[in-house]
């Protein structure tokens, strides 16, 4: 089987010729990897070709101008986001930082730079797509359409989550100008992309490890009916829809089936009610899943055989009658030893066989 063929399988809740691989990582464990292999620092097809990757993500590059101005030890991006470098003992992460909307009124929200949906270069996106050979090829990311995190990086989470409960005109003015945009630049990459792209990832992050963020109300009444829009558009493409979420999530399923979510990603075995046997047995029928390989437990800290035994039992559980892709619940994190990395990709390869 091609890599397209064997996750359109699984996302159709049927068994392909063994489960379908994915790969996120960040930079540090990413480096070893490559140099474990043999490979050459930027060599990331080497690499996903010796893990047995089949996924592979596109998209519009911006071309527009640039949006906002340069601030001394951060990184600033269209959005006018801005990150700073935080070293830990295995590395460091670029971490959201100022949230420079906190204290801002109806009109600064309003006349906030955001990026025009013509200022992208979706020819080269196609370009990317039609590229990528057998692979499964999605556009968007596990970040498109979140209102949370993408309006939390600009005035704080705690601000838009009252925000949201209290209808603060700031908060939904953002949300709205936010999700318009990146709707548009959906539309117009699926258009373009007609063909070459296999499904869309989406997602929000709606939880915290032990349960529910916020409400199903406050859910239903101001992101599920953006959330709708997004995965009303794949559909209008013929296109399936993978949606993240960490912690917590499965309360909202019923919910994220109901607008037509076809596969849910991360899947963090460890939070509460995520387990795989919990999963499969209660939404297994409805669901496909992407994930529950978890990057805080044995693959961070235990050795190269407990994240071995562990992959292999979750396979165990969830491979039966398709709908499952092997993957880590979010990017490996550079606490991860090389050996456990490399011991959970051969684990797939060895128990994902059908």
């Amino acid at each position: 089987m091609t890599s397209r063929e064997r996750v359109l399988k699984a996302f159709a809740h049927e068994e392909p010729d063994r489960v379908p691989i994915n790969y996120r990582a960040n930079p540090g464990i990413d480096a070893r990897l490559k140099k474990h292999f043999g490979l050459a620092p930027n060599d990331h097809e080497g690499l996903r070709n010796v893990l047995g990757v089949d996924f592979a993500g596109v998209g519009a590059p911006y071309t527009g101008p640039k949006l906002h101005a340069d601030v001394p030890g951060r990184r600033v991006d269209m959005w006018g986001v801005r990150t700073r470098y935080v070293e830990h003992e295995s590395g460091g992460y670029w971490d959201f930082c100022d949230f420079p909307l906190r204290e801002a009124a109806v009109e600064e929200a309003l006349k906030w730079p955001m990026p025009s949906p013509d200022d992208f270069d979706y020819a080269k996106a196609r370009e990317l797509a039609s590229s990528r050979g057998d692979y499964c090829v999605y556009a968007g990311s596990s970040g498109l359409g979140c209102v949370i995190n993408r309006i939390g990086k600009l005035m704080g989470m705690e601000n838009v989550l009252m925000g949201l409960l209290t209808d603060d005109p700031v908060a939904v003015t953002l949300v709205e100008r936010k999700q318009k945009i990146e709707l548009a630049i959906a539309e117009r990459t699926l258009e373009v992309c007609r063909g070459v792209v296999d499904f869309l990832w989406m997602g929000e992050d709606l939880s915290t490890q032990r349960g529910p963020m916020i409400s199903l109300e406050l859910y239903r009444k101001h992101i599920r009916p953006w959330h709708a829009e997004f995965v009303q558009l794949a559909k209008a493409y013929g296109l399936p829809v993978m949606f993240h979420s960490c912690g917590s999530c499965s309360w909202v399923f019923d919910d994220l089936i109901d607008i037509g979510i076809d596969a849910v990603d991360t899947l963090q075995p460890e939070a509460t009610e995520m387990s795989p046997e919990y999963l499969k047995v209660s939404f297994g029928d409805r669901l496909a899943f992407h994930g529950c390989i978890p990057t805080g437990g044995n693959t961070a800290f235990g050795t190269s055989e407990d994240i071995r035994h562990e992959c292999r039992r979750t396979l165990e559980i969830m491979m039966p009658g398709g709908g499952y892709c092997f993957a880590p619940s979010h990017q490996l994190q550079d606490n991860t030893p090389t050996e456990n990395a490399v011991a959970m990709y051969e684990a797939a390869k060895r128990y994902g066989e059908y």
